[in-house]
């Protein structure tokens, strides 16, 4: 019988056969200092384009103020226990109203974290005759929670709406077949790598046609997209349509946890049934306070969400000025696509850091397929006009560099940090 770890440290993975190098720069990489436009890496001033802090909160002084005080007051074991148990509170069920009622939803459940959350929610309302179909760009969260499905799932093209067409056709004719099941359609409000907007006017339409449920991942258009910041449903004028509204604290509001909301009686369904919550310690009173917090100002200070897309305009007219492909983006979030190998876009990446100061994050093969390279860049409120010029000069001088084949292999010497004993 082999060792089942031998066949592991045999096989590090996709990425984890390149730790050795770099561990420490092109991964994990440490970011000191203040959450900020700039923070500091490896001991060099950096312009940051890589953290989902959009409205500038993480560091806003109500913000600030009010999590010290959260904490000295209740510290963070409080409250003690799951919620269902013993770690329930007012300040908990405050958050899930104001939260419920911001997105216009009847009620509202928290969760711990995200990703974790919507797993085990996809796990809570499927069962194995039920049938899931989703976008082929979704969240790794959502495919990770379909892994969990004991049932059929159907995964239609990017945004591609006949496709959606024919996979609910399938789905249809499987239940009716069954005879018992459902049909859930999950898709992303904003797709955090493109920075496109989910098809939800669309699909919601198609409720005519089908009988299914639609729940959305918004966790990038909640804070940043809509009149008041209510998302991506609110900016498409169809946030009724969305039978299960899920989003993130960690992106706009700069914090640890989540939430999903939608009618009372599947919320409450949710809540008694979904175990990641049930068997988990409740969410620690500061953050609770501080999401509170948070929402607050994310609903009376829209000057935060302005400022943050007039910097993303900024930035994107003026790489598309310099004759940047930066996709079908029609949200912040800001693709910038070329054409090059993996050692290319090392050099690549190390240049931008060592010599211009400009620290994004890179996607490479494999990823997305060999012979491409995406960096992804994040404009929040907290960044300056300086910081932007400097980026899209900077961009431009590498981008030259890249087309002229002077990034090489050989240029790349071994970045990681030493590993500690």
């Amino acid at each position: 019988m082999a060792d089942i770890f031998e066949k592991l440290l045999k096989n590090s993975g996709p990425l984890g056969q390149h730790r050795e190098r770099a561990h420490g720069y092109f991964a994990f990489p440490k970011l000191e200092g203040e959450i900020s436009s700039r923070m500091i890496f490896r001991g060099k001033e950096m312009v940051i384009w890589s953290l989902n802090n959009y409205l500038g909160l993480a560091n806003h002084p109500e913000i600030r103020k009010t999590d010290a005080e959260a904490a000295a007051k209740f510290g963070l074991a409080l409250p003690m226990g799951a919620r269902m148990m013993s770690g329930n509170s007012n300040y908990h069920e405050q958050l899930e109203r104001e939260l419920a009622a911001f997105e216009g939803k009847e009620d509202a459940i928290l969760m711990n974290f995200g990703y974790q959350g919507i797993m085990s929610a996809i796990d809570a309302i499927c069962g194995r005759h039920d049938v899931v179909v989703y976008d082929a760009e979704s969240h790794a969260c959502i495919v990770d929670g379909l892994r969990l499905h004991p049932g059929h799932r159907y995964v239609f093209k990017h945004n591609d709406l006949e496709d959606f067409d024919k996979q609910m056709e399938r789905a249809t004719n499987l239940i009716a077949k069954q005879k018992t099941g459902g049909i859930l359609v999950i898709t992303e409000g904003v797709f955090g790598m493109a920075g496109d907007q989910g098809k939800l006017k669309e699909i919601i339409e198609l409720k005519k046609k089908y009988d299914f449920r639609l729940l959305v991942d918004d966790a990038h258009g909640f804070g940043t997209l809509g009149k008041t910041g209510a998302g991506a449903g609110e900016e498409q004028g169809c946030q009724d349509g969305i039978d299960l509204y899920f989003s993130t604290f960690a992106k706009s509001m700069a914090s640890i946890g989540a939430f999903m909301a939608g009618d009372k009686g599947i919320i409450d369904y949710i809540r008694y049934n979904i175990r990641s919550q049930i068997f988990a310690k409740s969410l620690p009173m500061p953050i609770v306070i501080g999401n509170l917090k948070r929402l607050e100002l994310l609903q009376t200070k829209p000057e935060l969400k302005d400022k943050l897309w007039s910097n993303a305009m900024k930035l994107q007219k003026g790489l598309k000025e310099r004759g940047f492909d930066i996709g079908n983006t029609n949200t912040m979030v800001t693709p910038v696509y070329m054409k090059g190998g993996l050692e290319e876009a090392t050099a690549m990446v190390m240049d931008l850091r060592e010599n211009y100061h400009i620290f994004c994050s890179i996607v490479v093969y494999p990823v997305i397929p060999k012979g491409h390279i995406i960096y992804r860049l994040i404009p929040t409120a907290a960044h300056t006009d300086v910081d932007i010029e400097e980026t899209l000069i900077a961009f431009t001088e590498t981008k030259a560099k890249l087309d002229a084949g002077e990034y090489k292999a050989e240029m790349i010497p071994d970045m990681a940090e030493p590993q500690s004993k």
